[in-house]
Formats: C-alpha cells, sequence, structure tokens
C-alpha cells in the first residue's frame, strides 16, 4: 500500500522554501535523493562565488602594478583552508542543519532516496515504498553533462574526472587541467584555477567564449581569456587516456589548428546541465516535457498533470538560482490558494514573471546581463536604439585604469522604456541592478537618468551616461 500525503515537493533548493506558514500543518513529503539544499547551496552559485573571491584577490594583486602598486614574492596557496572555509565552517553546516529542521517537524516526512513517477501523482522510491498525494511539486534541479567520450563519459574524482559537482572538494590543486566547456561555469572555473596556479587549458568547441552574451563583450571576454591561460577554440576533445602510473590524462585535441595532444593532471567537464524530469520518468506522471527535456508549466508554474507544479532548473531553460526564488514564490502562493489556506480569501493565483531575467558570470572581468542581444533584436524586427559606454570613460574607470569594460543599453527610441542591458567589468552584477529595476518597473531611461542624483565620481556613472547616451525621441 502506498503512503498518501497532502503535498509531495520533489527537491530541497528552492523546493525547500515552498513549507510557507500557510502550508504548516498539511501532511507534507520531501523526496531528495542528494544533499539538502540543492545545486545553488552545494555545488552552485553560494560555493564558486566564495572560491571565485580568493581568485579574484590574486588578480587585483598581479593587476596592481598598473597603478604603481608592486606586491613582490610568489603567490602562496593554501588549497584545503579555501576549500574547507566553504565547505566545512559554512556550505555543509547549513545544508545538515536544513535537513535535521525539516526531519524535526512533525506534519514533514523526509524520503532520502530517488523518486520516479509511475502514475499520476504516485512515486515510487528507491527504498520499495511507494507514495502519493493530492499535490506535488517538481522541484529536482538539473545536473551536469558529460561528455561523449569514453573515459570523460562519467565523473570519476578518484581518477582526476570532475563536473562542477565534485571540483570544489578536490584533496589538493593539480599542477595541470583541462577544462572543457566555454560558458558561464567553464569560464568561472578557468579564472579560479588559473589564478590559484594552475596550469589551464579551456577546450572550447566554438570560436569564441560566453557565445550566448552581447557579441562584443564575448569577443572581449574571449580576448581577455586569452592572455590568462591556454585557450583552445573551434576545438573538440576526441579521446582521453590516462596512464595508470602516473595517472596523467592525454586528451587528443581536433580543431581549426589541427590535431595536437594536451597532457593534463585533471578534466573538467563543465558543458552544461541537463534537467532531471527524464530522470524522475516525469511523463509516466503525465507530465510533458519539451525538446530540450524542460517540464511545461503554464504561467502559474502548473505542469500538463492535474494537481501537479514545478519549479526552477527542472522546469526553466535558465537554471537560475534566483528565477527558482521567483517560481518558488509563485508556487507557494497558488498552493496556498488551491488547499484554501490562503491568509486572504479572497487571494487568486499569481503569475510568474520572466520578462527582464538577469545573469551574471564571476569570471574576471564580471560579465553581467538581462534581455536580448543586439543580434537577437534584429532578428525579430523589434526598434531599438542602443548606446555603449566604457568604463574607462568614466571617473572611477580612470581610477581604475579600465580600458574593457564597457556597458550597453538596448532601448525602445519611441517609449523610452529600456529593453536590455548588457555589461562586462569590475561590479557589473550590482552595476546593472537599477537597470533591471528600471524595466522591470517600466521607469523611462530619460527619467532614470535624470531623475535622481548619481554618485560622483562613483562606477554608477557608467550607468547614467549610458542612459544619456540614447538617442531617445520621448
Amino acid at each position: 500500500m502506498a503512503r498518501h500525503h497532502d503535498l509531495i515537493i520533489i527537491g530541497t533548493g528552492s523546493g525547500n522554501s515552498l513549507i510557507t506558514p500557510e502550508l504548516e500543518g498539511l501532511d507534507i513529503a520531501i523526496v531528495e535523493e542528494g544533499t539538502f539544499g540543492g545545486t545553488c547551496l552545494n555545488v552552485g552559485c553560494i560555493p564558486t562565488k566564495m572560491l571565485v573571491l580568493p581568485a579574484d584577490r590574486v588578480v587585483d594583486a598581479h593587476e596592481a602594478e598598473r597603478l604603481g602598486v608592486t606586491i613582490g614574492g610568489d603567490v602562496t596557496v593554501d588549497w584545503p583552508a579555501i576549500r574547507d572555509r566553504i565547505f566545512t565552517d559554512r556550505i555543509d553546516l547549513i545544508a545538515a542543519g536544513g535537513e535535521d529542521y525539516r526531519r524535526g517537524q512533525n506534519f514533514v516526512t523526509v524520503y532520502a532516496v530517488r523518486a520516479r513517477f509511475v502514475g499520476p501523482r504516485r512515486l515510487a522510491l528507491e527504498s520499495g515504498e511507494a507514495i502519493t498525494a493530492d499535490r506535488i511539486v517538481v522541484a529536482a534541479g538539473s545536473r551536469a553533462d558529460l561528455l561523449d567520450v569514453d573515459g570523460l563519459d562519467q565523473a570519476d574524482p578518484a581518477r582526476g574526472v570532475h563536473t562542477s559537482d565534485t571540483v570544489m572538494r578536490m584533496d589538493e590543486l593539480p599542477r595541470r587541467m583541462a577544462i572543457v566547456g566555454g560558458g558561464f561555469v567553464a569560464c568561472e572555473f578557468a579564472h579560479v584555477f588559473s589564478a590559484l596556479g594552475v596550469e589551464v587549458t579551456q577546450i572550447q568547441r566554438s570560436g569564441a567564449l560566453l557565445r550566448s552574451e552581447e557579441a562584443e563583450i564575448s569577443q572581449r571576454y574571449t580576448e581577455l581569456a586569452h592572455g590568462r591561460h591556454d585557450l583552445r577554440l573551434d576545438t573538440q576533445v576526441e579521446s582521453a587516456t590516462r596512464d595508470s602510473a602516473t595517472g596523467a590524462w592525454t586528451l587528443a585535441l581536433k580543431g581549426r589548428d589541427g590535431a595536437t595532444d594536451v597532457e593534463v593532471d585533471t578534466v573538467l567537464v563543465a558543458v552544461g546541465r541537463t534537467p532531471n524530469g527524464p530522470r524522475l520518468e516525469v511523463e509516466a506522471g503525465g507530465i510533458e516535457v519539451d525538446e530540450d527535456r524542460v517540464v511545461i508549466v503554464d504561467a502559474q508554474q502548473r505542469t500538463t498533470a492535474e494537481g501537479v507544479w514545478a519549479l526552477g532548473d527542472v522546469a526553466n531553460p535558465w537554471q537560475l538560482k534566483h528565477v527558482a526564488n521567483h517560481e518558488a514564490r509563485v508556487v507557494a502562493h497558488n498552493l496556498a490558494v488551491d488547499t484554501g489556506r490562503h491568509a486572504d480569501a479572497d487571494a487568486k493565483p499569481v503569475e510568474a514573471d520572466h520578462r527582464y531575467v538577469p545573469h551574471a558570470v564571476f569570471g574576471h572581468p564580471q560579465v553581467a546581463a538581462f534581455g536580448p542581444t543586439r543580434a537577437e533584436l534584429d532578428a525579430a524586427g523589434t526598434d531599438h536604439v542602443s548606446y555603449t559606454q566604457s568604463f574607462g570613460d568614466t571617473a572611477y574607470g580612470w581610477a581604475l585604469e579600465d580600458t574593457t569594460g564597457i556597458l550597453t543599453i538596448h532601448a525602445d527610441p519611441a517609449t523610452g522604456l529600456i529593453l536590455a542591458a548588457h555589461c562586462m567589468g569590475p561590479h557589473a552584477s550590482t552595476l546593472i541592478q537599477p537597470l533591471i529595476q528600471a524595466a522591470s518597473f517600466g521607469q523611462k531611461a530619460r527619467d532614470v537618468a535624470r531623475g535622481q542624483y548619481w554618485i560622483h565620481p562613483a562606477l554608477a556613472e557608467v550607468v547614467e551616461n549610458a542612459l544619456l547616451g540614447l538617442d531617445l525621441t520621448d
């Protein structure tokens, strides 16, 4: 016999935040086959940014010479101290505490096993149990992809083959590392490990890094990466062999410069992530997925199966924690309405707002953006004006001696509304926030530029000047 619950939540990333005070008292099940807290807490956003910080400090020290400061001596990196600060002292305690908290709630049952759908709102657990519910939320996230190359088709940390799930917990830094991929995960780790003294070879199958960014930013970032580590563009890994005596890997590469080999001690595969819907066999529960295996949801985050919602990486193409958190707030509200437990008896379901989803890449320099690129606007036939402001043409840019930072804004020339912004440079992830706010609340570019004070000579003047540079008709 299957045990029945009022609500089943699959996944403990943003899914863990669904249990609001309004839902307390329901019979709730949480299914989590991995570590409590999900990707962001354990192997994603938070630990990677904690790892980026010391890398930034190293690069800043090297670049201080252009400001008239020379920091002598070799850089000493205490990798165990860096790693343990992140995990032992912080992340692992939070993950364990989160699980203990949920297990201590008498209305919550935690199933620490893998689950799969075997019917409408019915799950079979790896333990042999079966559970059902009136309502289910699928918040099972995504998993790291690997390569269709023998030896690199599965993570094997003991043999030096890693994904982002494992590479931050290495016992020691390797002398040489190959990073396969050119997206934000690969670029962040290339920055981190090259800054910490690892000889990094980054292998990218296309001709540029961060290809989904504005073309000028992708080009500039690629050029900068060329100067920091060994970058192989238009190159693929044909085969991989490991020397059992030394543990070294030889990767046979085929690229625009012909066939070459590279020998490394560790391989990090960072070529993307796959949603976990198929792993849960969601279609057996009447839940449809699209051609990219993303669970299909409507504006209220409802799936195609009655009584089932989905959120986060499993149900959207962005794979960003702040998107998952937004969707979790939507689902939590809609669950409260659907169960009749919302504090406002007249409350109606709400819809997710995905109009201006921002993202950031914490490489060196940072990259941040939201909205379509110039090429995408042109392809869609969207009327727009654009302006690009160089960091180095502002007073604080002079102080930074910045020669590469830029901010590009696209706006509607008739209404003055901001359509998109694309930024590369110091603090890009913070600098772009007032533009996200302006777009989200329908504030016109000229009003934002002239309707408030801008601190002089702060870096925020990059935003002010970019807004003023737009050729608007209103």
